[in-house]
């Protein structure tokens, strides 16, 4: 065998060597809902880090009940807002917004790891004076737009949270001066996933006309909501549930 030949077979087996760990290592299967609306598909990506929540948005997925709510409350540049089971055929003259499944969640609120970026999925609640543990509503959830930060901004932002005791890091900071979001929410509200697929859906939704009430003219719904797949650790949760 030539110099040349030995070489290069020995170049291929070390480029094998160190491809090995990239090709043989599975990444984590993440827990993911498909929103089948009426303006297209969005999926969502389930956190772990936040097991009650998506625990609980996988079970009301799987029994149909965001089948057919409203986006009720949207908002342009801010977010959109569903899982109000009164919004299900409701007239335009109904006031929305107060429906559930008849009980809250504690918070989860895994900061710094999880944060308002543009796409969050994060849970409604009611207002600090009357829900001072920031427990979440038991189905309405919130899909994260918001504006892209000049510095300037962000800097109003920061000296906001950092009152408040909540730091946003550099990569944060860049985020949300990259691609957009609602830092004023860290801290106090859950965020338990994030868009992986739709998110052009979500800027179409958060755009379109409002009422006073800020629900849209015409009406934007949840057709359905199918689980596309579960992460190991829901899938045991689920188990132990189930004992």
């Amino acid at each position: 065998m030539s110099r040349k030949c030995l070489f290069a077979l020995i170049m291929a087996l070390v480029v094998l060597v160190v491809s090995l760990p990239v090709s043989a290592a599975r990444k984590e299967k993440r827990s993911v809902v498909r929103l089948e609306t009426s303006a297209g598909n969005i999926r969502i990506a389930l956190s772990d880090l936040t097991p009650l929540h998506r625990d609980n948005f996988l079970k009301l997925a799987r029994q149909g009940f965001y089948d057919g709510v409203l986006f009720h409350r949207v908002i342009e540049g801010f977010m959109i807002q569903a899982g109000d089971p009164d919004s299900k055929g409701a007239p335009r003259d109904s006031l929305l917004g107060n429906g559930g499944p008849g009980y809250t969640l504690s918070a989860e609120i895994v900061f710094p790891d999880l944060y308002h970026v543009r796409g969050s999925v994060a849970a409604a609640r009611e207002g600090d004076d009357v829900n001072p543990e920031f427990r979440s509503s038991g189905s309405q959830f919130y899909i994260v737009w918001g504006e892209k930060f000049a510095p300037a901004n962000l800097k109003k932002a920061i000296s906001y949270l950092e009152e408040r005791g909540i730091e946003l890091d550099r990569f944060m900071i860049s985020d949300y001066q990259m691609y957009g979001g609602t830092p004023h929410l860290d801290g106090t509200y859950t965020v338990f996933g994030q868009v992986i697929e739709g998110l052009d859906i979500v800027e179409a939704i958060q755009a379109v006309p409002t009422d006073g009430n800020d629900r849209p003219l015409e009406d934007v719904l949840i057709l359905r909501a199918v689980v596309e797949q579960v992460s190991k650790e829901a899938a045991k949760s689920s188990t132990r549930h189930a004992d």
